[in-house]
């Protein structure tokens, strides 16, 4: 039997403005409970909603950088539903008058480019926090209560787990760099949530739709599809279906779990806000939000591989962020080798952020220091190995990489006459080695070299070490 699986997603990302949605407090993270709040945002009698102009302007940008139609007339809507977060008893949302309509985004894959078509990014406001304590009590803190929301609602268009991580990836990172939202995922500020079913291509047969709500990290968010993707082919396999509901993830089971079933359009009532005026968007405005957009990552990418002859992959990777993208046009600024700094930053770079789980942004390592300590590396007063030191401990204590260098007396030993005194007093000690490698144990001359390295505490230039191990040997 074959199965297709159909994923669409509902993305709520957090408006980057300095005040709420229809108030003005303070649009910021953390803060003392419920001291972020008004009248306004707390839905008290009497109080009466201001829209945002900072955050339509975001939205629109947003509909600009994935290709929407911005609607130049729309209005906001109320969504009735009750829940402890929802202080108004409603969420001033949008109905059928969305911002944006339409638009994608496309991701790569193996065979090509594949189009995630959008329906909609609408504005809206978020809830309160609900925080469950150990003795079964909830407390709710409104400082995000009224917070600006875009809602990005995709098509059925993804069929891997695979396919919407590449998605969320690109969207993601498309919204910061148009410096909309910081979306940072630990915060809150991009939340995802997932709509999943499998159909039986031979039989038609298919499972209902399920919803998982509020994913806060791709990993889980991966990990929810392939498991509800496990459990909705195994229920079309026993002849079973999925009662249509919304469901979490629980990260220490490692599965999905229900929370409620899951609601129809109508039961939310939707009804015009009628606090708040219909919204009228002129074409010029628009023409100036889009005029002002920044590079966008594909944009970047072809001009990174025009600009820097990387290929399309090194190029594809370096603008995947933008703050590594300005990371590595900045450290170009202190050495002037496009592929020695792509090579480096995705290599040890990289690797460092990923063991540590951190942005570039947030180390301290710098342009300036990357490119000392490079430009050490290029004029031969270091080698590869010991640069890799240097950059570790550049990352733990931000010092200069030239100061590190100097403290710790690690310049390179260059004196041939010095390195092939050490040269020879390996050989000399290392005789079944020698007679191993001319018996083609390549392996050998990796030893020996590494026995120089050792002797020299790594300062001899490896290069020159193999050349002259090798010109004793044969003239042996």
């Amino acid at each position: 039997m074959a199965y297709k699986t159909i994923i669409g997603l509902e993305i709520h990302v957090e408006l980057a403005t300095n005040t709420k949605m229809f108030c003005a407090c303070p649009n910021t993270f953390g803060g003392e409970a419920n001291t972020h709040c008004c009248p306004v945002c707390l839905g008290l009698p009497g109080s009466l909603p201001v829209i945002n102009k900072t955050a339509i302007e975001y939205a629109i940008k947003a509909g600009i950088a994935f290709n929407c139609k911005i609607n130049t007339k729309t209005k906001m809507d109320r969504k009735n539903y009750y829940y402890a977060d929802l202080v108004k008893g409603y969420q001033i949302s949008q109905d059928d008058i969305p911002l944006c309509e339409g638009g994608y985004i496309e991701i790569e894959l193996e065979d090509g480019a594949k189009k995630i078509n959008l329906q909609r990014i609408h504005i809206e406001e978020d809830t309160g926090k609900l925080t469950h304590t150990m003795d079964g009590d909830t407390l709710i803190d409104y400082n995000r209560s009224g917070v600006p929301l875009i809602e990005i609602v995709t098509r059925p268009d993804m069929n891997t787990p695979e396919e919407a991580r590449l998605f969320l990836e690109k969207l993601r990172s498309t919204l910061k760099y148009i410096e909309v939202s910081d979306c940072k995922m630990e915060e809150g500020s991009l939340r995802c949530d997932i709509n999943i079913n499998v159909v039986d291509t031979e039989t038609g047969a298919k499972t209902n739709i399920t919803e998982i709500k509020n994913l806060n990290s791709f990993k889980g968010a991966v990990k929810a599809m392939e498991f509800e993707e496990k459990r909705h082919i195994q229920l079309l396999k026993e002849g079973k279906n999925t009662v249509r509901e919304t469901r979490r993830w629980d990260e220490v089971k490692n599965e999905t779990v229900t929370m409620r079933e899951k609601g129809e359009a109508e039961d939310y009532r939707y009804a015009v806000d009628g606090d708040l005026a219909p919204i009228e968007i002129p074409d010029t405005w628009i023409d100036e939000i889009r005029n002002k957009l920044p590079e966008l990552p594909h944009h970047k990418k072809e001009r990174f591989m025009r600009q820097y002859n990387l290929s399309e992959y090194d190029a594809g990777v370096l603008t995947a962020s933008k703050d590594l993208a300005s990371f590595y046009e900045e450290t170009l600024k202190y050495i002037d080798d496009t592929k020695l700094v792509s090579n480096w930053i995705m290599g040890d770079v990289l690797r460092r952020l990923k063991d540590e789980e951190v942005e570039i942004e947030d180390t301290k390592l710098s342009p300036k220091a990357l490119g000392q300590l490079l430009s050490l590396i290029k004029s031969g007063k270091i080698n590869n190995n010991t640069g890799k030191k240097v950059l570790r401990e550049v990352f733990e204590t931000g010092k200069d990489p030239e100061v590190i260098v100097k403290e710790k007396g690690l310049i390179q030993i260059t004196d041939e006459s010095q390195i092939l005194e050490v040269v020879e007093k390996v050989l000399s000690e290392n005789q079944q080695s020698v007679i191993d490698y001319k018996n083609g144990k390549d392996r050998a001359l990796g030893f020996l070299v590494g026995q120089v390295m050792k002797a020299t505490k790594g300062k001899a230039n490896p290069q020159l070490v193999n050349k002259m191990i090798l010109d004793l040997i044969n003239k042996m």
